[in-house]
């Protein structure tokens, strides 16, 4: 069984089930992809396949290790590598060059979805943490700070962890237990129900979830 597939965020859009029901879903270009590698636990101690998504891409723009690493397998260079956990008994023989496709995927199965989230740069407390704002009126200087950070006698340092402004977003965010409402195997397109992180474009990781 397929423990997954690569492939990347067309955008949101909405259909209608048979009850008339709206479904808000996300549309995925899953696929096609190649399996690069075979990691097995007599060779690297775990079981795994290393996937890569098939893309148009130039041979040059690869250096040569990696050149060298998909000369070996006979498959065509890729951007886009991920490494998928495979189960310690995995009846299907995988091998190099073996194709993972959306129509491997039926509807209604519940598939985990990982991308990188949008990055906002640097924030503030308010929006990055949520916090409230102080008043706006009656001389307040405090409209947007973030307010005490710590004691100054003890413990007289700032705490690890403390809710400050900083970097937000560009982090790897999992969407969980997500519903398949639609496989289109001829374009290998996956419509999920909800939202899937990361922008339109942006690569995405569809695990399958094995119960």
């Amino acid at each position: 069984m397929t423990p997954g597939i690569l492939g990347k965020k067309i955008g949101m859009t909405q259909i209608f089930r048979e009850d008339g029901r709206v479904v808000p879903v996300t549309a995925l270009q899953a696929g096609p992809c190649v399996v690069v590698s075979r990691k097995t636990s007599g060779n690297d101690g775990y079981e795994a396949l290393q996937v890569g998504l098939v893309e148009f891409l130039k041979e040059s723009r690869f250096n040569r290790p990696m050149r060298g690493h998909f000369a070996k397998s006979d498959v065509a260079p890729c951007r886009f590598l991920r490494e998928l956990l495979l189960d310690e008994i995995e009846e299907q023989e995988w091998k190099a060059g073996d194709r993972i496709l959306a129509a491997d995927f039926e509807v209604a199965e519940r598939v985990d979805v990982i991308g990188t989230s949008k990055g906002r740069g640097f924030a503030g407390t308010i929006k990055r943490h949520n916090f409230s704002r102080g008043p706006m009126s009656h001389g307040s200087m405090s409209k947007r700070a973030p307010g005490s950070i710590g004691s100054s006698s003890y413990p007289s340092r700032v705490y690890k962890g403390m809710r400050m402004s900083g970097h937000m977003g560009h982090q790897r965010v999992t969407a969980r237990n997500l519903e398949i409402v639609e496989v289109q195997a001829d374009d290998n397109v996956l419509l999920v129900k909800g939202a899937v992180p990361g922008p339109n474009g942006g690569y995405v990781i569809v695990r399958r979830i094995v119960s």
